[in-house]
């Protein structure tokens, strides 16, 4: 899996309902993977230290633009970059912030200035002229200024351009390098716009493709990303920067994590594949790496005990060395994780996760990051955001939409039954459903049903449904039946 976003083949049908195919046309665009930054090759100032850029970008977050002297890193991360370089951010963390960082430090943070990202393409200009940083919004650059910013100690060598993104999939179309000039007088009129070429090769895809699907289920979609992460890797000489979380990890093998605080483990002999491959295989139960990178993975998983990836890389490396073949480094190998180990003390998703560990988790309160207030009576529950996440989207949605409760350790959940809400949180972290707590309850049954309903978790809402079926099939003369005869007689 590659973090910056290249191009897939998306048909008119995919991207629009029948009948707005005629009136919608596809258009190029470049989506950026968060933490990632693209480098168009001509994307540059004519002159150095003096130019200015006008694009189209559509976010859900921040909109990101760095300016240096050289071409970047596809993996930049600007923060770790001792390079010098201008970072402007449109719509810094999710509000209308402006911020400018030199070197990676901030040096303007303001509010108000009439600049926020959108989820629908907006036009936005950034101008630089030895040191004098202006930036405005429209498709007219020097148009609509919106704040100005002077260096005292210019930096009059930047001259390529990167797009880049925070934690979020950015998108980019409309792409124009422009000459700037001290009085900056609008030179549009003077040039011819055009579409931002990112060469013949490349595929258009609506942004919206590139986005982590929220109506998915399934660890999967936290797989690096920085949502929700308590923890994060550095890996290989050039300190790629990985997310993850602790949760998960310490689920499946022995990470020796601490608990209490951030951790950073750093691994500078590993390399971003083969840190990928096992993080992937962890999330998902399903990964691919080279044949030639096999043994430093069964290394790496041996290290952290995730033992069922390292009895699958022992199997393949006997069966390739039974063949009398050579390893070849240009061979992709399948990775799953076996089916005949998914049996009860499994994470529910076909993934190398142990249950049982769960469970403990959840009932030691071990790692997690929520604190659940519950019912009339503040019953507090400690859980985890990244499994409730992986369940339920509007949990998902709560947690990383950027409003309170996405920066709080603390929910609310007033009007939730207690008793079958925590029904609800052990089949999270069990995937089975205590059918104990639900025999002869009838009302517990019920609320389960609709609390799977309301919270999205599909899987429950389904189990509830059959035990109702069945009771029903017993006779409309059961405790279900003549409730649903009762509500159907005043209805």
């Amino acid at each position: 899996m590659v973090h910056y976003q290249q191009y897939c083949q998306v048909s008119k049908e995919e991207l629009f309902p029948q009948g707005e195919m005629m009136e919608k046309k596809q258009k190029k665009f470049l989506t950026v993977a968060p933490f990632e930054c693209a480098w168009p090759n001509d994307l540059r100032f004519r002159e150095a230290g003096r130019g200015c850029v006008a694009f189209d970008a559509f976010a859900h977050n921040d909109v990101t633009v760095v300016f240096r002297e050289q071409v970047g890193s596809q993996h930049y991360h600007y923060k770790r970059d001792n390079c010098p370089h201008y970072t402007v951010i449109i719509g810094s963390h999710r509000n209308k912030r402006l911020k400018i960082e030199v070197d990676g430090k901030t040096v303007v943070d303001a509010a108000g200035v009439g600049l926020c990202c959108s989820s629908a393409f907006q036009s936005y200009w950034i101008s630089i002229y030895d040191g004098l940083i202006s930036i405005g919004k429209g498709r007219y650059p020097f148009q609509n200024l919106c704040f100005q910013w002077l260096d005292s100690n210019p930096n009059c060598t930047v001259q390529y351009i990167g797009l880049s993104s925070w934690d979020k999939h950015v998108g980019y179309r409309n792409v124009n390098v422009l000459p700037a000039t001290p009085n900056h007088l609008s030179l549009w009129k003077h040039v011819d716009f055009v579409e931002h070429d990112f060469g013949e090769d490349d595929l258009e895809q609506e942004l919206e493709d590139g986005i982590a699907n929220y109506e998915s289920w399934g660890l999967g979609k936290f797989l690096e990303n920085w949502e929700l992460s308590d923890m994060f890797f550095i890996v290989g000489k050039e300190e790629r920067v990985v997310p993850a979380h602790k949760l998960v990890l310490e689920a499946c093998g022995d990470f020796c994590l601490s608990s209490s605080v951030e951790e950073v483990v750093h691994l500078p002999d590993i390399s971003y594949s083969v840190l990928h491959a096992l993080l992937q295989y962890i999330y998902t139960g399903h990964t691919q790496i080279l044949e030639s990178d096999l043994c430093s993975l069964k290394s790496l998983s041996l290290q952290y005990k995730v033992m069922s990836l390292v009895r699958q890389c022992e199997e393949i490396l006997e069966r390739i060395m039974s063949d009398k073949q050579l390893v070849d480094s240009t061979q992709l190998v399948d990775i799953f994780y076996p089916s005949w180990l998914q049996c009860s003390k499994t994470f529910p998703y076909g993934l190398p996760i142990n249950r049982e560990r769960l469970e403990r988790f959840l009932s030691t309160g071990e790692y997690s990051d929520l604190d659940l207030y519950v019912g009339v009576h503040d019953i507090v529950l400690r859980s985890h955001k990244v499994i409730l996440g992986s369940w339920s989207t509007p949990f998902t949605k709560m947690f990383t939409n950027g409003m309170r409760e996405s920066v709080s350790s603390v929910v609310c959940l007033k009007d939730v039954p207690l008793e079958a809400f925590k029904i609800m949180l052990e089949f999270m972290y069990s995937g089975e459903l205590n059918k104990e707590a639900t025999a002869g309850i009838n009302t517990l049954l019920l609320q389960l049903l609709l609390l799977a309903d309301e919270f999205g978790v599909t899987l429950l809402h389904q189990e509830c449904c059959k035990i109702l079926l069945e009771c029903l099939s017993e006779g409309w003369s059961s405790p279900i039946g003549r409730r649903i005869q009762y509500a159907q007689f005043f209805k």
